[in-house]
């Protein structure tokens, strides 16, 4: 790392933000943090979602097309019910993207496979815990913005 200001998924630095109301403490991110070279950020709790919330993925492709409107971010309630959580997911992004320009971070480190925070690899969208290549939303809008991002 070269000391410049970071955008990093508040969960990996044990902030319990996740959808299941749990971290995932991270020691690079945590060393980031110690240092003062970080600025945390939760997209899914900056677009206003709960925590704990229903797990959510991207249905009909990745967050590129959700910011074009092809895809959109579905939540599976415990009933099994769908809610579509799309604008809350691009509100969130939107927000990192801020707090990113505001702090002049031009690295991110996020969650892997989040539907939010993911780069390279997202669930499906079938809710079966399957893989497929592609970035979650924030990822997406952040690398729109020339923000390279990582995932821990």
């Amino acid at each position: 790392m070269d000391g410049k200001m970071k955008i990093v998924s508040a969960c990996l630095l044990g902030t319990p933000c996740r959808y299941d109301g749990k971290s995932q403490l991270n020691g690079e991110a945590a060393r980031l943090f110690n240092e003062g070279n970080c600025v945390p950020v939760c997209p899914e709790c900056l677009g206003g979602l709960p925590i704990p919330r229903a797990s959510a993925e991207i249905v009909g492709g990745s967050g590129e097309d959700v910011l074009e409107g092809r895809a959109r971010v579905m939540a599976r309630q415990e009933n099994g019910e769908m809610t579509d959580v799309t604008a809350s997911f691009i509100e969130g992004a939107q927000k990192t993207l801020e707090a990113a320009l505001r702090s002049g971070a031009a690295e991110a480190l996020l969650k892997a496979k989040s539907p939010s925070c993911g780069c390279g690899m997202i669930y499906d969208g079938s809710f079966s815990r399957t893989l497929k290549s592609g970035n979650g939303v924030t990822a997406a809008l952040l690398m729109r913005h020339g923000i390279a991002v990582r995932t821990l």
